[in-house]
């Protein structure tokens, strides 16, 4: 039973008793024009931040040395001068538009598409079906809204505040997973094929990891501060970041593989054998690999070694797929080279296997060293989302155009040129990010022969990069092309269907009591040669029971997933020795904390991190390396994922007042090359002192240990203000910016790291 037909098993083919229904496309036509219409926006995000990142001032357009692009100024101009189209906001609109808003919709798009035909059914409820549909467009607008306005939780692929999270509960699970699983149980065909399996880990695993990430106490309708803290609210979120991808963007997608490119190809799934070892392997590792993204930082070691393990054994059953899914095209390669469809699953498939070769490869220490805080990074998440996401994404919406719409695809030969053109501009991305990423580690490491950093200026790392930055606009440039072409021949396929669509009715027999076959007898292994065991084992009956029973199916999932991330979580909460605590360190004032939400809100962690690694070209150039119990009231953690601008955990009383006013004011005023976009509205922004006793209160609901000062929040908040903007009228700055939000900022930045310098590393216990 190893392919994928609409009913793969046949209870269907009896005689009598058959009943008539139809398939709900009209849902699918929606999530299929959802995902063009929000792959278009999120990819236009992109490129709009990888322009920021190569212009960063439209006064000064200037492009590896050459002359000015005066003519992109009127385009440009408004990216820099208007706040909420800043890069620090910019970028978590992008990775949410793409992920959640772009991928989010092809996968419902296959989900139900898939789902019906394989279950011989109608969905459980059009009406959740369309509650699920309007449900999460409302989702991706409020992001779109709330993410420029600078409403976030600061979390990488948790940005969404506090509401929408529970929107997205309330769609995922309420309405999304109660219509799929509603569908399941009152299905015609026995046999839950292999692309059901991979969407039941997807739905279950996502509602766990997004409930227990999202775990916070609000201090208002768009502010809240999560419950865990530091170290542990770190190895929460990555726990979450790795598994989103793992649960999000690969095994919904292997779902989406193993039914259309079976279908495209008109070819049976290579091995249903191989199917299932991929499946379980898959869904119990990658719970664990999440650790691998907090190497050398304040995180347990025992922690992050775990997670390196499992993230090499992450790369055999991830190539298994990867070869279920080529081998599937034994004998078909002539319609390869015929068939755009065709085309862009292979060349999906394997940036799959690519992108999971490479990332067991990062995860491995000595490796990660050099990669992280890179953009080297950054280019191993594109070639898997643009590669494997988008392709798969694209090359199911070309095959669906014409099934759906009831005609002939438009243009066959424009389908071409988006393969052609996308294909390019992934590998113009991708080169140019590896290029990027290595220049930086390199350049960041380097000593001269005296032992003296090469490049202790941080800037002239970045400025390094500029060539790769101008590819890399360009690939995504092409990338986005290639969409345009999408939406033409899209469009165009639209205006040839009938003037009304042609509803077929399906007949099947109906599922009656499923009495799955016996497993093999408990003593044949006794009377058969060894050499014929495991072929009795891999017979797989027992699987084959598991397949009629998606209670119990989907129960195993949850046992694997649970088991995994219990036996990480559990030490981290329970043993000492994890949750390390420094004396001299204290919780930040009302006015810090305050700032803090400000540099959080602005996206700072975008391109700043705070972990200072204990190597020598991190301790040379940033000072004392970070130490977990500097970080127990940090909520959230801001450690970062990738470094434009330096380290900032030991900034605190490296500069003066007035060098911070400057530099957030207009940032190449104090260093030239800077490509930091400017925050001139922190200088009029007045401080809400009122809001800052809720703030405070939601914290100590959550430990933060403020005792005395909760009595006189606003006050305190007042004081450390006047006295911060009395020291900058000593300093040459100017008066009266006591009551401005960047008096917070500054009161927050100035106060990072500052805390380890009261106590030595040996009687912080560290």
């Amino acid at each position: 039973m190893a392919f994928a037909t609409d009913a793969p098993g046949g209870a269907s083919g009896t005689a009598r008793g058959l009943e008539s229904f139809s398939y709900d496309d009209a849902v699918v036509r929606k999530f299929m024009l959802a995902t063009l219409v929000w792959g278009f926006v999120g990819m236009l995000v992109g490129l709009i931040v990888a322009i920021q990142l190569v212009a960063p001032v439209a006064h000064d357009l200037t492009l590896m040395g050459g002359r000015p692009f005066a003519f992109l100024k009127p385009v440009l101009e408004p990216i820099y001068s208007i706040e909420w189209l800043s890069f620090g906001r910019l970028r978590p609109l992008h990775t949410n538009a793409v992920i959640f808003a772009f991928a989010g919709n092809a996968i419902f798009c296959a989900v139900y598409y898939s789902t019906q035909r394989l279950c011989k059914t109608r969905m459980f409820s059009d009406l959740l079906s369309n509650l699920h549909f309007w449900g999460w467009q409302a989702i991706i607008v409020s992001a779109a809204l709330t993410l420029p306005l600078g409403l976030t939780q600061g979390k990488e692929y948790a940005e969404l505040i506090w509401p929408i999270d529970i929107a997205i509960a309330v769609v995922w699970v309420g309405f999304f997973g109660v219509n799929f699983f509603g569908t399941l149980l009152r299905r015609r065909e026995r046999h839950l094929y292999v692309a059901l399996w991979f969407y039941i880990a997807t739905i279950v695993t996502v509602a766990v990891l997004h409930v227990f990430n999202s775990l916070a106490i609000p201090a208002g309708l768009t502010q809240s501060y999560p419950v865990y803290a530091g170290v542990q609210d770190a190895f929460v979120q990555w726990w979450y970041g790795h598994n989103a991808v793992a649960f999000f963007l690969t095994t919904p997608f292997l779902g989406l593989m193993y039914y259309f490119l079976p279908k495209a190809a008109e070819k049976p799934v290579f091995s249903y054998r191989l199917s299932i070892i991929h499946f379980w392997s898959l869904v119990f590792i990658y719970i664990w690999a999440g650790p691998h993204h907090l190497h050398y930082t304040a995180l347990p070691a025992w922690a992050s070694t775990l997670g390196m393990l499992f993230s090499l054994m992450l790369w055999m059953p991830s190539w298994g797929g990867m070869i279920n899914g080529l081998l599937t095209l034994r004998g078909a390669w002539n319609k390869v080279a015929a068939e755009p469809v065709l085309k862009f699953f292979v060349v999906g498939v394997t940036f799959y296997g690519m992108s999971t070769f490479e990332g067991p490869m990062l995860s491995i220490k000595s490796v990660n060293s050099l990669s992280h805080y890179t953009d080297w990074t950054i280019g191993h998440v594109h070639a898997g989302a643009l590669g494997w996401n988008g392709f798969m994404a694209f090359g199911m919406i070309y095959w669906l155009l014409p099934r759906l719409f009831q005609t002939t695809l438009w243009s066959k030969a424009l389908a071409e040129w988006h393969f052609w053109i996308g294909t390019i501009g992934i590998f113009i991305y991708w080169i140019s990010m590896y290029a990027a990423g290595i220049t930086q580690g390199l350049m960041w490491r380097a000593f001269d022969q005296t032992g003296v950093l090469v490049y202790p200026d941080f800037v002239e790392t970045v400025m390094r990069l500029m060539p790769m930055y101008v590819f890399r606009v360009i690939g995504g440039a092409l990338f986005l092309g290639g969409v345009v072409m999408l939406a033409i021949n899209y469009f165009m396929t639209w205006r040839t269907r009938p003037a009304r669509y042609e509803v077929s009715l399906v007949q099947a027999a109906p599922l009656h009591d499923y009495k799955a076959p016996r497993a093999p007898a408990s003593g044949l292994e006794n009377v058969i040669p060894i050499a014929r065991r495991a072929d009795v084992f891999f017979q797989l009956n027992w699987h084959r029971r598991w397949e009629g029973l998606p209670v119990r199916f989907t129960v195993w999932v949850v046992i694997a997933i649970v088991a995994a991330s219990a036996f990480e979580f559990i030490p981290t909460w329970i043993v000492e020795a994890n949750r390390p605590s420094i004396a001299s360190v204290t919780p930040y004032t009302p006015l810090e904390q305050y700032g803090r939400d400000i540099y959080v809100s602005e996206g700072c962690y975008t391109c700043h991190s705070q972990m200072v690694r204990p190597m020598r070209h991190e301790t040379e150039r940033y000072g004392q390396y970070s130490m977990a119990g500097e970080f127990v009231y940090d909520h959230p953690f801001q450690w970062g994922s990738r470094r434009i601008g330096p380290d900032l955990h030991r900034e605190g009383g490296a500069r003066s007042h007035v060098w911070h006013l400057d530099h957030f004011d207009n940032p190449r005023a104090v260093v030239q090359d800077s490509i930091m976009p400017r925050y001139s509205h922190l200088l009029t922004q007045d401080i809400d002192f009122g809001a800052m006793e809720k703030r405070v209160s939601a914290l100590a609901m959550i430990g933060v240990p403020y005792g005395e000062a909760l009595k006189d929040v606003e006050g305190a908040a007042r004081a450390q203000a006047a006295q911060i903007s009395a020291e900058m009228v000593e300093q040459g700055g100017p008066d009266g910016m006591q009551d401005k939000a960047i008096i917070a900022l500054i009161a927050y930045v100035q106060r990072l790291g500052t805390d380890i310098n009261k106590v030595a590393p040996a009687e912080a216990g560290q």
